[in-house]
């Protein structure tokens, strides 16, 4: 494996986000394939770790004051052994090549563990919405589409939202590939209920996080009911994760955005998450102006190049990652575990390092790693695909108890695939080795070419 990691720093220089992910899948499915030696002779590891195909374009469009900008598009299809490449659009300026295939990587293996016929892969660009009018927004996705639409299709690739793709993208993406394609399928997820989304999608992601929680504390004796929370984050996964624990009972103290975090050490509620909700969703704000509306409340900057981030700094029970990738650093899980933090469920893709993982690990906490307990988005995408191929509209409640016991079936498959390879409790040991074998025996069974 040292060598498929050396191949891979030589073949990708500066994919350090790449490395990262693979460096960390590689070391946790070991027991998984040490005895296997099918798994070399069938360059089992080089494939994996080897996007099928990786899509790099150009996206020029023009502001509202008529001056033209050129941003730079990205697909990358990862693996497509158990079904189409699903996985969600991002439009950030962090964004490279590195990070989606990082994404991607993860993607093959979370859309595996929900048991459903979706093979992984990721994309977006480095344009940034927010700022941005309507008009120009949706002329960047119409430029945006006028490529990618050539390379994606309901049987094919199917992607979804994302950081920064919200309805309002999908909707001119969708719209976009309409016009281009002449056809109306459902080669995009997360869109309007009125124009064949599917309920309980917006929600899914957070929803799930939850639910794959609840199952945690479940296997320990204990509930969700009256835990303290600390929850990053103020878009969508952050709001949905939020809100379902605020319904079973738990108390939220936290919420944030790039410039800062807001505690509230009343307890965010119902009527006050309603307030975020608004702010961010239809007024865009920011998460500061959370403490001019309930002044009990601090709202702490935050320069996320510092050394630890103050959010993880204040005492609680559980903690939910769900802003950006590495926004845990080995800093940071010291600051949870010395403030008496028994559970850490992550909501965004990859939010912690390396090291801050062993020290969860180490310190027995129940860590859950995001290619587990943030499936509940792409497993309600994938009802959602189902729904448009039968041209159906499933009830809310029945997707929501579609989606609970997807969950529940994940956690359950994490936890004795941890005990079968002899690590009893580790999620993430778990996860990886079943997420892994899934894919793999897909391959195998394909052939090579």
């Amino acid at each position: 494996m040292t060598d498929v990691l050396n191949r891979l720093k030589q073949n990708n220089p500066e994919e350090k986000e790449f490395y990262q992910a693979v460096d960390k899948m590689l070391v946790s499915i070991k027991p998984a394939i040490e005895n296997n030696p099918q798994y070399e002779l069938q360059g089992i590891i080089e494939r994996l770790t080897e996007p099928e195909r990786t899509i790099i374009f150009q996206v020029p469009w023009m502001d509202d004051q008529g001056q033209v900008h050129v941003n730079r598009g990205y697909r990358v299809e990862m693996n497509s052994a158990i079904g189409p490449y699903k996985g969600g659009i991002r439009f950030h300026p962090s964004v490279s090549l590195s990070i989606f295939k990082s994404l991607a990587f993860e993607q093959v293996f979370k859309n595996a563990l929900t048991m459903l016929p979706i093979g992984g892969g990721r994309g977006g660009s480095d344009f940034e919405p927010k700022g941005k009018s309507d008009n120009e927004v949706m002329r960047f996705c119409r430029s945006f589409m006028a490529e990618l639409a050539h390379h994606i299709g309901p049987d094919i690739d199917v992607p979804d939202g994302g950081l920064g793709v919200g309805t309002r993208e999908i909707g001119y993406l969708f719209g976009a590939y309409k016009k281009q394609r002449k056809e109306f399928s459902g080669v995009l997820t997360g869109k309007g209920l009125g124009w064949g989304g599917s309920p309980v999608r917006m929600e899914a992601a957070g929803y799930g996080i939850v639910y794959f929680t609840v199952e945690m504390l479940a296997a320990r004796n204990q509930t969700i009911e009256g835990k303290t929370c600390l929850i990053s984050g103020s878009g969508n996964v952050a709001q949905h994760t939020a809100e379902k624990i605020i319904e079973l009972g738990g108390k939220v103290l936290t919420l944030s955005d790039s410039s800062g975090y807001v505690f509230d050490e009343e307890g965010i509620g119902a009527s006050k998450l309603a307030f975020v909700k608004r702010l961010k969703n239809m007024k865009r704000g920011r998460i500061s102006e959370y403490v001019d509306k309930y002044s009990e409340a601090v709202f702490t900057p935050v320069d996320y190049t510092s050394k630890y981030n103050p959010i993880w700094n204040h005492k609680a029970d559980c903690a939910f990652p769900c802003a950006m990738e590495n926004e845990i650093n080995a800093v940071d899980a010291d600051h949870l575990m010395k403030n008496g933090v028994q559970l850490v469920c992550e909501g965004a893709d990859m939010p912690s390092v390396p090291e801050a993982i062993d020290i969860f690990i180490d310190n027995k906490v129940l860590y859950a790693p995001s290619k587990a307990a943030n499936a509940g988005g792409v497993a309600v995408s994938c009802i959602e695909m189902a729904q448009n191929r039968m041209l159906l509209s499933w009830s809310p409640e029945e997707v929501d108890t579609r989606l609970s016991v997807i969950m529940k079936n994940i956690h359950q498959k994490c936890l004795d695939t941890a005990s079968e390879f002899g690590h009893p409790g580790n999620y993430l040991m778990g996860a990886n080795i079943a997420g892994f074998l899934r894919v793999v025996d897909a391959m195998l069974d394909q052939g090579v070419g």
